[in-house]
This record gives C-alpha cells, structure tokens and sequence, in this order.
C-alpha cells in the first residue's frame, strides 16, 4: 500500500462513543511545564477524559544536570512519571504538550521525540487527533509563542486538528496567555509570573471538546 492510500484510502470505520483519551506530553528542566502539565491533567479528568501525564527522555549530559540543584532536584522528584513511547501517541484522541522554550523553538528533547514519529505518519496514525501546546520563557517576551507555532508546524504534517484555545473563554484575558496557547514567564527562582492555572485547565478541557467533536463527526 503506498504512502497515498495509507493517508487517504482508509474506509471510515464505525466505533462506539467512548471517553476521550488525552496524552499529556511534557519537557522540564526544573518544574514549570511539569506543572503546566498536572494543571492539563486535571482539566482533562474534570472534561470526562481518560490521561495519562508522560514525559519525553532527559537527552541532557549527567554532568550538566548535576551542576544545577534545581534541575537534578526536579529530575529526582519526577523519576516515577513515565516516559512517552510512539504507543501513547496511537492511544491518544488528544495530546497536550508543555515544553519551554529554547530560543524560541522546542527543546532538543522533545524535538527529539517528534522526530521518531515517521512510522506512524506514514501509516495515517497520527491523523485528525486533537493537539495543543503550552511553553514558558524566563521573560515576557522570551518566545513563548514562536515556540507553540514551531511546534504546531509538526502537528500539520501529521494531519493533526490544532485544538488553540484562541479567545474563547474569559480566562484567556486574566492570564497574560496567548491565543496559541497558553505561555507563562518564570524568574530566576522558578517562579511563575502569570496565574495561568486555569488558562491551563481550560486549554485541556477544549482540546478534549475539539477530540470528541472528531470523533462524533468520524461516526
């Protein structure tokens, strides 16, 4: 079969309603997008979905981590969360992802992570799920967003649905978010600068919405 047919020569196939499958998919050096993504989680859970909270593998040197306390005290608190494998991605409906930003692009880590997903590209499964992305910055202007745009670059090529919570709920104007997705300056002591607790929730409870609007639409 070739790679045409493969994308667009499925029959539609009929499944029963069920809850939404929504994978949290993070980077974090020190605990703000791991945060952002417990934040995800739980907007998630209260919109009916099935999560599970993973992060993408540290590619860091050991002697790099060892030099920043906050960074190796964040690794060892989070040593029990699971890493991302291509089979979450197959199970998700829906996927948020949280990086910061390096450069106004996505971390090594995670772009390492995408960049394993040609297989599934190539057989159609990465097609019509429902994404977002989050990202932080250590200022306001730091490349939050030029870093959610990259990131959704990739999310095109799959033939992704980009779920931007855009200007569609009030907290998008309290929480010094943007409409690509929710972004958040931290000092230097880690310290978030904006209240974006509820922005984060409420991204995740649209992507969710926007995952069974496909699905509903696929019966």
């Amino acid at each position: 079969m070739g790679l045409l047919q493969k994308l667009f020569g499925k029959t539609k196939e009929t499944k029963n309603m069920a809850n939404i499958k929504l994978a949290v998919i993070y980077y974090s050096s020190t605990g703000t997008n791991y945060q952002l993504a417990k934040w995800a989680e739980e907007g998630g859970k209260a919109a009916g979905a099935e999560v599970k909270v993973l992060k993408v593998p540290e590619l860091a040197p050991q002697g790099a981590i060892e030099s920043n306390p906050a960074w190796k005290a964040h690794l060892d608190e989070t040593k029990d969360v699971p890493e991302v494998t291509l089979d979450d991605l197959e199970w998700a409906d829906a996927i948020v992802f949280s990086v910061p930003t390096r450069f106004g692009n996505l971390p090594a880590q995670m772009k390492q992570f995408l960049d394993t997903t040609g297989g599934l590209w190539f057989n159609g499964k990465l097609a019509n799920k429902a994404v977002s992305a989050m990202a932080s910055a250590n200022n306001a202007h730091g490349g939050q967003e030029a870093t959610v745009l990259s990131l959704y670059t990739t999310m095109h090529h799959w033939g992704a649905i980009i779920a931007s919570p855009g200007y569609t709920d009030p907290v998008q104007f309290t929480s010094g978010g943007n409409p690509y997705g929710v972004s958040v300056t931290v000092d230097q002591e880690g310290n978030m600068q904006e209240d974006v607790e509820e922005a984060a929730k409420y991204q995740a409870k649209r992507t969710v919405q926007v995952a069974e609007w496909i699905q509903k639409g696929q019966q």
